[in-house]
């Protein structure tokens, strides 16, 4: 789970990585025989039985950098990406972050031009709202007339949604898997893991390959726990 990609040294959410540290990331992923993919693609593997060395990558929030900063790093490495993006705030910037930087969300210009690179569309909701604080209206307009505008933007069926904060509960999954998504990433979702829900870990600044490393080895032992948990139910 990345976020921005550019400079990081005003970065109080911790949302940002350099450009130089996700090539030495990517580098890592391909250096053990791992390759970067959409989330759709994962999973459309992982259905046919060849998930094996593929890793899901997804950016939040739809950051313009992604463009600029992400997307020739991800072709060099020949890998793909999901990238979620704000259908209700094309061209503007990240007011939700109230301590800053503020920093510019793509344009309908720019995703599809990630559209064209061969990155998967996600939507993010409209606004960047916890869905688990708003009325039944509100969740689904966030949830079904983004992925109606985001559809009609970039021609395609847009799969998957990222919950804004990693926020889940069960209402909001439900809404989720009605307006017709395949997949929910979220980042923690705890009894509700499951397709519609999808836990990811976060990747920033910090993370060197050692670090990358340890979380791949953490990720493993809680993907068997929650594989576990569904056969169980």
């Amino acid at each position: 789970m990345y976020h921005s990609v550019d400079d990081c040294t005003d970065d109080p959410y911790n949302v940002t990585v350099t450009p130089e540290r996700l090539q030495q990331q990517l580098r890592w992923l391909r250096s053990r025989g791992l390759r970067g993919v959409s989330v759709a693609e994962l999973l459309a593997a992982r259905s046919r039985g060849a998930g094996r060395g593929l890793v899901g990558l997804t950016f939040d929030d739809g950051y313009g950098d992604f463009v600029e900063n992400a997307v020739p790093l991800l072709r060099h490495y020949e890998c793909s990406a999901t990238v979620f993006v704000l259908s209700g705030r094309l061209g503007g910037e990240n007011d939700w972050d109230v301590q800053g930087p503020r920093k510019s969300l793509l344009t309908a210009q720019g995703i599809r031009a990630a559209a064209a690179a061969g990155m998967e569309i996600g939507s993010h909701g409209l606004m960047h709202v916890d869905l688990t604080g708003v009325d039944e209206a509100q969740r689904r307009a966030e949830i079904q007339r983004s992925k109606a505008q985001l559809e009609e933007l970039t021609g395609g069926e847009v799969h998957g949604f990222c919950y804004p904060y990693g926020c889940v509960d069960p209402a909001t999954v439900d809404a989720v898997r009605r307006a017709g998504y395949r997949y929910g990433c979220a980042i923690s979702p705890g009894s509700l893991t499951g397709v519609h829900a999808m836990p990811r870990v976060f990747v920033g600044q910090r993370d060197a390959p050692w670090r990358l490393e340890l979380k791949r080895r953490i990720h493993r032992v809680r993907r068997r726990a929650w594989q576990i948990g569904e056969s169980a139910r």
